[in-house]
């Protein structure tokens, strides 16, 4: 055999030993990569629990949205959380047995309860604060009484708040008025981004669905981007002229499925602005599940986001979109990512919803300077 021959076979044999060598060295990073995978996947990592603290929580709305909370429908279904709960002196003893029943529902993800009627207590550390306890407005009282009231009770939790919340705390504002309490919120906690707080719409947003899809006979999950502009009041509008309904035959304008604007623009905006009323006449009490339920969507939706071509109402700090004041906590349609909010800009608003949104913003400029004139007087 020539040299050239014996040199070339040693060759080959030491190429084909060396890439048998590889594929083996390839294939043991491979099964113990994908072994890796399958144990990583089945450790479940706990997540560090969310704190959430509830005012007014012996109250029927929270009563109605304490489980919700812990059962994972606000903030999803492998969040834990700490619940935080306080109202006044007089609940306590109610206070302490919603706590028992929390308790003994043995939510999987509820991995504390507070109960507390100390503000400073119920504020430590929450990273999420929804805001039930006010005073509501009784029959003959004057809207400056109810304002002066619910100033001394935001003081001390907003106060508190600013103090003892933790960095980045996000808040709702649900009692009423709720878009004024959310302002002077904000006077008492000055250290807490203007954009972190927030007043409950979505009640009104749910409301408007619910009342579209039944006319239409088609299911709420169907119905999108109905627009609640202004303030949680008589005085809010209901806007469906960007609102669509997907159906097999595809996405269609609500405005030209109903075909009756009497009724999108008399009908439908007086059954929303008056539901709570309907409702109190209805059960003598006020709304308690659907307020709860909407307190939910609004946290889930800022936190978790909304979905592609979408959006909610939500109760937020004007800055100037639409000619709305600057500063007013005003309700915009937004779009939510990453836990921080956006108010969907370039819409097209017609000669009757600008009527409609002048109005309520009215109300609120007067109800901030009813708010402001009672600080003063305070101070």
């Amino acid at each position: 055999m020539e040299n050239s021959q014996l040199v070339e076979k040693i060759g080959v044999y030491l190429n084909s030993e060396l890439v048998e060598k590889i594929g083996v060295v390839s294939v043991c990073f491979i099964l113990s990569y994908l072994l890796i995978k399958h144990i990583w996947s089945s450790v479940k990592m706990e997540k560090e629990p969310t704190r959430v603290l509830v005012t007014g929580a012996a109250g029927q709305i929270g009563y109605a949205l304490v489980p919700m909370i812990a059962r994972g429908l606000m903030l999803g279904p492998e969040q834990p959380v700490i619940l935080h709960l306080l109202d006044i002196e007089p609940a306590a003893e109610a206070l302490n047995g919603v706590k028992m029943e929390l308790i003994d529902a043995a939510f999987p993800l509820l991995k504390d309860v507070i109960a507390t009627t100390d503000v400073v207590e119920a504020c430590e550390g929450v990273n999420i604060a929804i805001m039930l306890g006010g005073f509501p407005r009784k029959e003959g009282m004057e809207r400056k009484e109810v304002m002066s009231k619910n100033i001394s009770i935001y003081k001390a939790q907003a106060t508190a708040l600013e103090l003892n919340a933790a960095d980045n705390c996000k808040v709702l504002v649900v009692a009423n008025p709720a878009n004024t309490n959310a302002l002077i919120l904000k006077e008492f906690a000055p250290s807490i981004p203007e954009n972190n707080i927030t007043c409950l719409t979505m009640l009104d947003h749910n409301r408007a669905i619910a009342q579209i899809a039944d006319k239409l006979n088609v299911h709420v999950s169907d119905v999108k981007n109905v627009i609640i502009w202004g303030n949680h009041s008589s005085t809010l509008y209901p806007d469906v002229n960007h609102a669509t309904v997907t159906s097999t035959d595809g996405k269609k304008l609500v405005r030209e499925l109903v075909a009756n604007d009497h009724w999108v623009n008399k009908e439908l905006v007086s059954r929303v602005q008056q539901r709570g009323a309907a409702i109190i006449k209805a059960r003598k009490l006020s709304s308690a599940l659907s307020a709860a339920s909407a307190a939910c969507d609004h946290v889930c939706t800022w936190v978790l986001g909304t979905k592609k071509g979408t959006w909610v109402s939500m109760g937020v700090y004007s800055d100037g979109s639409y000619g709305i004041q600057p500063g007013l906590i005003y309700s915009f349609p937004v779009t939510c990512k990453n836990g921080e909010w956006s108010i969907v800009q370039g819409l097209k608003i017609d000669e009757f919803s600008r009527e409609k949104m002048d109005a309520t913003e009215k109300e609120l400029i007067e109800e901030k300077q009813v708010a402001y004139s009672c600080l003063n007087s305070s101070a």
